[in-house]
């Protein structure tokens, strides 16, 4: 299928997808990848399901941990863990079908208060091109099929 721009931009935009490929920006990639609306596509290094890992998800998410304040502990609304660069939320396709993500998996971005969801690649790919099109801070990580 491909999408097209209402208009030119300098944002990474999913510009076309099929069962073996996903275009950003008119490039095409044949290998999982992870972006957000600024900087470079990277590489995801995830063939399955069975790959998705907290580490992966913060690789795929551009997250850096960040340094904490000596006094986090007295407040109880403070995450666990900081990360500068969080986005708002983490859009996650899972290859051809959707497949959850385990919740030891997801938990520690949740409590860095990162929304993360799961869905079928095309759809994490439509709903990025939304989600980014609203100006929101949106990460997303797309594999093209399911290594099971």
């Amino acid at each position: 299928m491909e999408l097209k721009r209402e208009q030119p931009n300098a944002l990474n935009t999913v510009t076309r997808y099929g069962d073996q490929f996903i275009e950003v920006n008119e490039i095409q990639y044949t290998h999982a990848i992870a972006f957000r609306p600024e900087g470079a596509i990277r590489p995801w290094n995830v063939t399955s399901v069975s790959d998705i890992t907290t580490e992966q998800l913060i690789l795929a998410a551009d997250m850096r941990k960040e340094a904490g304040n000596a006094i986090d502990f007295l407040d109880d609304n403070a995450p666990a863990c900081r990360y500068e660069n969080a986005p708002e939320i983490l859009l996650v396709g899972t290859g051809a079908r959707q497949h959850f993500l385990p919740v030891a998996v997801t938990a520690p971005l949740l409590a860095a208060r990162v929304g993360i969801e799961a869905m079928d690649s095309k759809a994490a790919a439509r709903t990025y091109n939304v989600l980014m099109a609203e100006g929101r801070n949106v990460a997303v990580a797309l594999m093209l099929t399911e290594g099971e």
